[in-house]
């Protein structure tokens, strides 16, 4: 039985020693080279701090300098939290205020941005100024540092956002990373030979799960450099380059790749396997890869920060009409998904909504200090009174359609009473985009003050109200029909590429 997630890396070092382990751009570094720069920085750690089993920073940019940054303070017995280099100084303040990481580690090139606002008791690790030319550490002192962790202890710290301004710091355990690696790899037959195409930011769990197939199964990473996003082409030719054949991406860049046709001029014959999570695909774009790729399996995989990866799964096995949405699918092994009405009891009916929530050691553990949030969205199973038992309240709408597989329909908190009508505002954004292709991303939202419904689009041009209205009145009724109507070529999104829901409810309702 594994304890941690060190133990699945220990043992790929000895069988993988000579393979490559990451490229960066132009770089690349073996796995025996990985270890060996992971190991003497956990030591730094423990001679410079000897913290144990506490949180330490990371801020640097997405780079081999990361991965062995991440991988050494889980030798030395602590939980990384990755930090985002473009984030406002201001806003790593208030996570650096709020988690209090023992160390923060960074190089030249970042120091100078945030040395100003790390709070007293914080230290600064700098990879410049370490002497890596006589790598040394300690095997046995590393190895009974790490006997004393069990899997129930933390192994890193995603930031989400806040409703208050200052991101809540999810915590993740080693058990539930084993958990959902054991099925992926059980499930998607995941060997040896599979690249990775890497592609989301550090401060994403899919990053994390990335390093976990790589201590797992020696799989190799390709880091994709975040500034590449706007040029997917370049994208593709470096899949093609490295033989990319495991890609876990955000839809966004994808729908992009779709509407450019770009896999038309490019093919991908290594790639075997695709996930995508985090937001709402289009299915007419998805069609689009699903035809052009058809040796590849596809899967739509669902699951809130608060849940180790996600909590959900559907393999797309069948043909799905553009119109369609995309099935989240089936709960994954050890998992169990519970769909609760307005009155905590369980929806048994199919087609009848109600909000997902979810049991089961996926679960993260909490909120780190901050215990007033996570009493309020990790409660007790109200369908046991019996013995306690956490459900993690995921805030999202689904039913269970004729098929059986749990599907989508929105955010509890996107649902909206508008002249006496309950309104899901997802709903408005798919008729416009998926259904009329009005534009290519839009983004609906609720004017409390003015009782409007707002669209933020992007599009190759702009529309005029009556054009849209004209429109929609053919698919909706009138009181789902947006009142006001911005223009924007190109909408704002978050650093997982999301677009930022909140930036909008924020620009009509303060």
């Amino acid at each position: 039985m594994k304890i941690n997630l060190i133990e699945y890396f220990e043992t790929t070092l000895r069988e993988c020693a000579g393979k490559t382990a990451v490229w960066d751009k132009e770089r690349e570094i073996t796995f025996d080279s990985l270890g060996k720069y992971s190991k003497s920085l956990a030591w730094e750690i423990v001679q410079n701090e000897n913290a144990i089993k506490r949180p330490i920073a990371v801020y640097l940019n997405k780079s081999i300098e990361s991965v062995y940054a991440d991988l050494g303070i889980v030798y030395s017995g602590n939980f990384y939290m990755n930090l985002d280099v473009k984030t406002p100084v201001e806003r790593i303040k208030n996570i650096l205020e709020l988690v209090q990481p023992v160390a923060i580690i960074t190089n030249n090139q970042f120091e100078k941005n945030i040395k100003d606002v790390v709070p007293d008791g914080i230290s600064l690790i700098n990879l410049d100024l370490i002497d890596w030319e006589q790598l040394s550490w300690n095997d046995d002192e590393l190895k009974s540092r790490l006997l004393l962790l069990i899997d129930t202890d933390p192994l890193c710290i995603i930031n989400t956002s806040g409703s208050t301004g200052t991101p809540k710091g999810v915590v993740l355990n080693h058990r539930s990373f084993f958990d959902f690696t054991e099925w992926a790899l059980e499930e998607f037959k995941f060997t040896g030979n599979d690249v990775i195409g890497s592609l989301s930011p550090l401060v994403f769990d899919i990053y994390s799960f990335e390093l976990c197939l790589l201590m797992s199964k020696g799989c190799s990473m390709v880091l994709i450099p975040d500034n590449l996003s706007a040029f997917p082409v370049t994208i593709l030719k470096l899949l093609q380059e490295k033989k990319v054949s495991f890609i876990f991406w955000v839809p966004t860049i994808m729908v992009n790749i779709a509407n450019m046709d770009l896999l038309s001029q490019m093919s991908l014959p290594d790639l075997k396997l695709c996930w995508f999570a985090g937001e709402v695909f289009p299915t007419k774009q998805f069609n689009y890869w699903h035809h052009k790729l058809p040796n590849v399996e596809f899967a739509n995989l669902y699951g809130p920060i608060e849940i180790t990866l996600d909590c959900t799964y559907f393999k797309v096995e069948r043909e799905l009409r553009d119109e369609e949405p995309i099935p989240i699918g089936f709960p994954c092994r050890n998992t169990n998904i519970l769909i609760l009405d307005e009155n905590d009891r369980q929806v048994i009916v199919k087609n009848v909504e109600g909000e997902l929530c979810v049991r089961g050691t996926s679960l993260a553990m909490g909120y780190y200090n901050n215990p007033e949030k996570t009493a309020a969205a990790f409660v007790q199973n109200p369908l046991n009174k019996s013995y306690p038992e956490i459900i993690y309240r995921t805030g999202d709408i689904v039913f269970i359609n004729e098929r059986g597989e749990i599907v989508f329909k929105g955010r509890r908190d996107s649902l909206v009473k508008h002249l006496g009508y309950r309104i899901e505002l997802g709903e408005i954004e798919h008729v416009i985009i998926n259904k009329l292709k009005l534009v290519k991303n839009g983004c609906v939202v609720y004017n409390f003050a003015k009782k409007e419904i707002t669209l933020f689009y992007e599009a190759e041009k702009e529309m005029t109200a009556s054009e849209f209205r004209v429109a929609i009145g053919r698919e909706l009724p009138k009181y789902m029909i947006p009142v006001v109507y911005h223009y924007l070529p190109e909408l704002q999104r978050n650093t997982n590429g999301k677009i930022d829901r909140l930036f909008y409810n924020r620009q009509i309702n303060n």
